[in-house]
């Protein structure tokens, strides 16, 4: 599914009312004193498109903050002018440089570094038994909790499966159960959803439940579940049966530890990526995934070629489905800020609470 279809309802979504949990922006590591320089140039990044404030703070904030590998303890700014072996210090002066453009605060500015690059935000997260897209071994993980009548959850999906797809063989996709009390039918639809995946169908039925979203009565559910040819039996003894509510609860339990204030709550590769930050859903996570892979050592798979016609008017891209797949091992996680949790499919949920 093209990004393209999906952006206009996620940036309306993440634009009215959305508030987020803020990130530890603080570091225990001595930062070297204040530069009096207002005028920085770094091989790699064109600053031509700031004004001259902008420049001054960019300048500032790169000369400031320490560079993003513990065994490199240069600022951003003398890293990347000496050609140092961090790689990750070309990226950080850039990402310093888009959030000056988009306006952000200098806390804000920082916040986003720490939450892309600081090591101690990666935390390691279980994902055995979590159904799963993409292959297991791959070098991206990306973990996702959400709640089938979340608005926020089902625009964002189709993001993170066509991430998948992009980066065909090179990212994993978990996907973690945490329906919100505020949502009646996000209990049941979470228990329907495990009940399909014990018969081999969890995405096929993830993808009915976040497209018919204003329709998750039991009727319905039973319905998706003939549609996708269940063992209708086993299916309504596997609702209500101990094991679906256990599986539910220990992912819950879970993402309470690692924070969760609300849907959808999105890891990558150990870091929680903070959907306030992100100015463009699609082409930043994009970017995330391909920086990550680059930071790896890995190469990018190449973008598709874009087509030379545009698609006829009304046409569409179906959802990405794959088979889902018993994963094991384990995938990072981490901790920093997200939209709130939505209540309903046309207004935001109530705020996370701390």
């Amino acid at each position: 599914m093209s990004f393209l279809r999906w952006m206009p309802p996620v940036l309306a979504l993440l634009s009215i009312g959305v508030t987020g949990c803020p990130g530890n922006s603080g570091s225990s590591e001595p930062k070297p004193a204040t530069s009096t320089e207002v005028s920085v140039s770094l091989p790699g990044v064109d600053t031509s498109s700031l004004t001259p404030r902008e420049r001054r703070e960019w300048a500032a904030q790169v000369s400031e903050l320490l560079s993003p590998c513990p065994d490199t303890p240069v600022s951003i700014a003398q890293c990347v002018k000496e050609q140092r072996p961090c790689k990750a210090c070309l990226p950080a002066a850039q990402l310093l440089l888009k959030q000056v453009k988009e306006g952000r605060s200098k806390k804000e500015r920082e916040e986003a570094f720490h939450v892309r690059f600081d090591a101690n935000k990666v935390r390691t997260l279980a994902t055995d038994g979590s159904p799963e897209m993409g292959p297991p071994d791959a070098p991206i993980t990306i973990v996702e909790w959400a709640d089938f009548e979340c608005p926020f959850c089902r625009l964002m999906s189709p993001l993170l499966e066509e991430l998948v797809k992009r980066f065909d063989g090179q990212v994993r996709l978990v996907f973690k159960f945490y329906p919100l009390a505020a949502h009646v039918h996000g209990e049941p639809a979470a228990r329907a959803a495990t009940a399909a995946l014990n018969q081999g169908k969890f995405w096929e039925m993830h993808h009915l439940l976040f497209e018919n979203q204003d329709k998750l009565e039991q009727a319905d559910i039973e319905r998706y579940a003939q549609r996708l040819k269940l063992d209708m039996v086993k299916f309504r003894a596997d609702l209500v049966s101990p094991e679906t509510k256990a599986r539910i609860e220990k992912d819950k339990k879970q993402a309470e530890e690692v924070g969760l204030e609300g849907t959808p709550l999105i890891f990558i590769n150990g870091r929680e990526v903070d959907l306030q930050l992100l100015s463009n859903p699609g082409e930043d996570l994009e970017g995330w995934v391909k920086l990550e892979l680059e930071l790896l050592g890995k190469t990018p798979r190449p973008a598709p070629p874009k087509p030379a016609d545009a698609p006829a008017a009304g046409s569409t891209t179906p959802a990405a489905s794959a088979t889902p797949a018993a994963a094991s091992g384990s995938a990072p996680a981490g901790s920093a800020a997200r939209p709130a949790a939505s209540a309903g499919p046309a207004q935001p949920a109530q705020p996370r609470k701390p």
